[in-house]
């Protein structure tokens, strides 16, 4: 199982923390590096300061969402991003949610998104390929566009510029078991949110073909109090599944309740969404927390990497904050 360091979006502003913690885990042999987007910054360009400040650690995206951009466009950021890192790149695309894509993107939120995500998908491996003109007969990504209110003008065009890899791999966050079969189906991997090693058939299939990447994202803390080490992860998930979706329609929280939480789950959108977010925080069960972390002495760790280790995973991403826990995690994991 290789390790990543995962940094996440910035919250107020860019963190000081995150070019050393990247070179940290290059330094400690980590496979890779990804940052993330949510309403704030984008995942590309602090991802392009890092690779100008690494040379050998992969940079990947967990994830870009698909509706800031075209396909082409976002190809057009993987292709480049590759060249200049000297194949470094690795995309991670998400759909995200309705509350996001229509109230920050202004657009609709697809009526069919296991079709949207797979017309995007054949656009951005289009691109990459270089073979053809772009050409997709799509629904919601049609290229050329020859929608009613188009010109008719449309042509379809090759890059321009010729991508360093055309098999440059392209992985997916994935929720739902009908998505997560399409990712294995599509994809050259997938990013799982609340991995649980102890329950895997919440995501529908595990049998990937050999190759395909399993990277979940878990929090990793080394600490005495595991309580106290547990909150940021409670902070995470009251954050995702309270305020990361409508209270009709939340992703995160169906996942929660799949999981066997789905009281807990309700209560904490309940809260939430009253304003009450220090006790949403709070109703977040620590034994959910604790399933999708790695928290607590170095023992405790160790003991519980072995049950990640048995799986499907191939790549576990952490957000660990500081260079002890990402020091102790390579030890470990060597």
């Amino acid at each position: 199982m290789r390790l990543g360091l995962a940094l996440g979006y910035w919250g107020r502003g860019p963190r000081a923390d995150h070019v050393p913690l990247a070179q940290e885990a290059e330094r400690l042999g980590y496979d890779s590096v990804w940052t993330a987007e949510s309403w704030g910054s984008d995942a590309f360009t602090p991802l392009t300061w890092i690779a100008a400040q690494t040379s050998r650690i992969k940079l990947g995206t967990a994830v870009a969402q698909m509706a800031a951009r075209s396909p082409t466009t976002t190809a057009m950021h993987a292709l480049t991003l590759d060249h200049l890192s000297g194949g470094r790149m690795m995309l991670g695309l998400g759909l995200s949610g309705p509350q996001v894509v229509e109230g920050w993107y202004g657009r609709p939120f697809p009526r069919s998104p296991l079709t949207a995500t797979r017309e995007y998908v054949e656009v951005v491996r289009q691109v990459l390929r270089r073979e053809a003109p772009v050409e997709v007969e799509g629904r919601f990504h049609a290229h050329p566009y020859r929608g009613a209110d188009g010109t008719g003008l449309g042509k379809a065009l090759k890059s321009i510029t010729h991508p360093l890899r055309s098999d440059l791999p392209v992985l997916l966050g994935a929720e739902g078991p009908k998505n997560v079969a399409q990712t294995a189906e599509i994809a050259d991997g997938w990013l799982p949110l609340y991995w649980s090693p102890s329950r895997p058939e919440v995501y529908g299939t595990t049998d990937f073909r050999e190759g395909f990447l399993v990277a979940p994202m878990a929090q990793v803390k080394v600490c005495d109090d595991v309580a106290e080490g547990l909150l940021p992860v409670k902070m995470m998930l009251g954050f995702y599944i309270g305020g990361m979706g409508h209270a009709a329609r939340n992703f995160h929280a169906d996942l929660m309740a799949r999981m066997g939480y789905a009281e807990e789950a309700r209560r904490i959108q309940e809260l939430f969404l009253a304003g009450r977010r220090e006790e949403a925080v709070l109703a977040v069960p620590d034994a959910f927390a604790d399933e999708i972390s790695l928290v607590g002495p170095r023992e405790r760790i160790a003991e519980r990497l072995e049950s990640w280790r048995k799986g499907p995973v191939t790549d576990l991403l952490a957000l660990a904050p500081d260079p002890h826990t990402l020091r102790v995690l390579a030890e470990l994991n060597s």
